[in-house]
């Protein structure tokens, strides 16, 4: 385990800080080998998928260009409301691009089968899903995702990117929040 201390907030840490590291750089690898010869473009789910992105592009080695989009589908609530907003689109054209969008966390799947549709719609060479945590057993709606961080269990989670009411984001590890603390 990391020499990071847990959160008074947090019930558990349920991926350490090194485990992430280190498998953000395997999927780096991966994803180097996957678009070989090619500068894919990354787009980032704001807010959450910030910091997983960054040190995502950091492992990738290939020329990548990085955007962002955000949507709205939770507010300050633990569950997806199942309405997605787009409250910010991209500013670069994708159309006959490598396209790869990555997410923090994929629980129900809604947002993410909202988002893969839209960008379909704008004609990307390729397009491809890279989330951080996967949360399969919470999933109401079929997507695929052919880069996979973690699997985790159907828990509220928090830290590196992932946030409550805006908090956490910056712990450096993946910590399942304290029930007393979102009341749930």
């Amino acid at each position: 385990m990391s020499d990071t201390p847990a959160h008074p907030d947090i019930e558990q840490v349920l991926i350490t800080a090194d485990a992430v590291q280190a498998r953000v750089n395997e999927l780096g690898a991966t994803i180097t080998a996957s678009y070989s010869g090619r500068a894919p473009i990354l787009i980032g789910v704001l807010k959450g998928a910030v910091v997983f992105m960054t040190d995502l592009a950091r492992a990738i080695d290939l020329p990548v260009e990085l955007d962002f989009m955000a949507v709205s589908s939770y507010g300050n609530s633990t569950e997806s409301s199942g309405i997605v907003r787009i409250t910010k689109d991209l500013d670069a054209t994708i159309e006959g691009r490598d396209v790869l969008l990555v997410e923090d966390i994929v629980d129900s799947g809604m947002t993410l089968r909202y988002l893969r549709q839209y960008l379909e719609r704008r004609d990307p060479s390729s397009l491809r899903i890279c989330t951080l945590l996967d949360k399969q057993v919470a999933r109401k709606a079929d997507v695929s995702v052919e880069y996979t961080g973690f699997q985790i269990p159907d828990r509220f989670v928090v830290g590196y990117g992932l946030d409550y009411a805006e908090r956490y984001r910056n712990l450096p590890y993946i910590g399942i929040l304290k029930k007393s603390v979102y009341g749930g």
